[in-house]
């Protein structure tokens, strides 16, 4: 369980964001959907596809959700999913402010849970919605610690200031658990039959979920990528190193980190929607 003070930090950390989500080549529509808030004791706030922000004052919550059921009920699931994070939110900068960060796990639990039975319910009143589910990936950043809450295949990495890329949250799925078993490697799970079969999802008639929460202490430096498995279906995991960590060349110098990550997803493969948040911790300003 991490520590946490009762008070901010004097010194508290920047955040530096970027965000896409395109259809891809095959798609007729898009099931994924991102968010970005920024929220403290009162309100929340939306923020836009890029910007940069202090956690001196408020917390952070970055998200992507890939939703799934066909027609449009995967678009709506998905939307289900990210709307509920801007209900609950709040509640977790009270904790925090109050020195209650230990009860961070409760809360994201309670966050998942109340999306689950959600689309749950409406999969069970509707007929067009029977089946619906979705993905959903999350970063909440207070000024000390990136608290982190996850089901299905979509993914958060981290990339420390030092070098790296991490993948800290588990592909919901038979593929992932081979792969963390040693069983396949990346080549092999990305071409497995199975490779898009679900063991958890919310909603999609699960009766129950177990969302793998945790918590991740970051620097200046250190950089965080949430993504669908659409990027993943484009992109190796050390090219998403190399895009993250690489200078652009001067055509692409005005291009976001999300951007180049999603064009060179398209260009490499596109059958699925793909989307992206990438947030990047700065020194605090002067």
């Amino acid at each position: 369980m991490p520590p946490h003070s009762s008070a901010k930090k004097n010194v508290s950390p920047c955040l530096s964001w970027s965000g896409l989500t395109d259809k891809g080549r095959i798609r007729s529509n898009n099931e994924d959907a991102f968010l970005g808030l920024t929220f403290d004791g009162h309100e929340v706030r939306y923020l836009g596809k890029t910007g940069e922000g202090s956690t001196a004052s408020s917390d952070f919550v970055f998200a992507v959700s890939d939703g799934m059921g066909g027609a449009q009920s995967g678009e709506f699931a998905s939307r289900i999913a990210i709307d509920k994070i801007t209900k609950l939110m709040p509640k977790g900068y009270r904790l925090s402010a109050r020195g209650m960060a230990s009860d961070f796990q409760d809360l994201l639990a309670e966050l998942f849970e109340d999306t689950h039975h959600e689309l749950l319910k409406l999969g069970q009143s509707y007929e067009e919605c029977a089946g619906m589910g979705a993905t959903l990936s999350l970063c909440w950043f207070s000024p000390e610690w990136m608290y982190f809450a996850h089901i299905g295949d979509s993914r958060i990495y981290y990339l420390p200031k030092e070098g790296g890329l991490n993948q800290i949250t588990h592909d919901h799925s038979q593929v992932g658990w081979m792969r963390r078993a040693g069983q396949l490697n990346e080549r092999e799970a990305r071409t497995h039959p199975r490779r898009n079969v679900l063991h958890q999802a919310l909603g999609a008639s699960n009766q129950f979920i177990d969302p793998q929460i945790g918590a991740v202490g970051y620097r200046p430096g250190d950089r965080f990528v949430i993504c669908s498995d659409g990027l993943v279906d484009g992109l190796w995991d050390h090219h998403i190193e190399e895009i993250i960590r690489t200078t652009p060349p001067s055509e692409r110098a005005d291009q976001s980190p999300a951007r180049r990550l999603v064009e060179q997803a398209l260009e490499n493969s596109g059958q699925d929607n793909i989307t992206t948040v990438v947030i990047e911790v700065m020194k605090p300003a002067d």
